[in-house]
């Protein structure tokens, strides 16, 4: 027996219990693909799905350190990723990405990217790729990245700690191993939220390869690289450095000691 939450009108099957609102509330959730094929038991073929950027929500704001906000968005997280490469030229690409997170709307900010290259003689290109990391995260006043170590990013949080110990930077490096499929991190951890209206990204980013790669981008296989949208995922899925303004100091507490026993 197949019975959807919704019937052939619209209308909640079983209205006491998942009533329209929580039904359109589950659905922002899970995102449009999870709704439709546990919810409404409607399979979406592999090859129909896209990430169209057209459900990007584009804005121009920069970040407030002083109120933690975004436009109106009380900003309450963010992660930095590292999606490493040797960042020569026929290479993939070596992407580090910045988001930023509002826990009560569930809204995730694209709001920086880094596409590196180096050229394809270079001695230490993982030495040089680590100074462009460390003036991007010390630009954005992080102190924490993230960086996947699968394959080649294995030797690099050492790399890493000794070139930020080199220029006196303070910065913690987390290491990530995956084992999910790309395509799986890609699709799972973005499409719900760009199908569901809480994935924004900074104008800047019209300007990177990121909307070509959704563009070019199918589960079953890219027109394009895809190290700019893994590289997003990987920072969606990182546990988030909490994010407060920087007018709210915090204060001593003081006990009341002027007491007989």
């Amino acid at each position: 027996m197949r019975i959807p939450i919704l019937d052939g009108a619209g209308n909640p099957t079983w209205p006491d219990k998942f009533p329209l609102e929580k039904i359109q509330q589950l659905r922002q959730t899970v995102g449009q693909r999870h709704f439709s094929s546990q919810m409404m038991l409607e399979f979406v073929p592999p090859n129909r799905l896209r990430l169209d950027p057209g459900d990007l929500n584009l804005y121009n704001t920069e970040f407030d350190p002083h109120t933690a906000r975004i436009s109106s968005h009380q900003i309450t997280g963010c992660s930095i990723y590292w999606d490493p490469s040797s960042g020569r030229r026929q290479s993939d690409n070596s992407v580090c990405v910045l988001i930023y997170r509002d826990d009560k709307t569930h809204c995730v900010f694209i709001h920086d990217i880094l596409y590196m290259h180096v050229p394809d003689d270079a001695t230490h290109p993982l030495s040089s790729q680590c100074d462009m990391v460390l003036d991007f995260i010390s630009h954005h006043h992080v102190s924490r990245i993230a960086i996947e170590t699968n394959g080649l990013g294995n030797a690099l949080p050492e790399i890493m700690r000794d070139t930020a110990t080199r220029r006196g930077i303070r910065a913690s490096v987390l290491k990530i191993t995956n084992h999910t499929p790309k395509a799986d991190r890609i699709l799972d951890s973005i499409e719900p939220l760009l199908t569901s209206g809480r994935l924004y990204a900074h104008t800047r980013l019209q300007h990177t390869p990121l909307i070509s790669e959704m563009l070019g981008w199918s589960p079953i296989g890219c027109r394009t690289h895809d190290d700019g949208l893994d590289a997003v995922a990987g920072a969606i899925c990182t546990t988030p450095i909490s994010v407060r303004p920087y007018g709210i100091a915090t204060r001593p507490i003081r006990a009341n000691t002027s007491f007989s026993v």
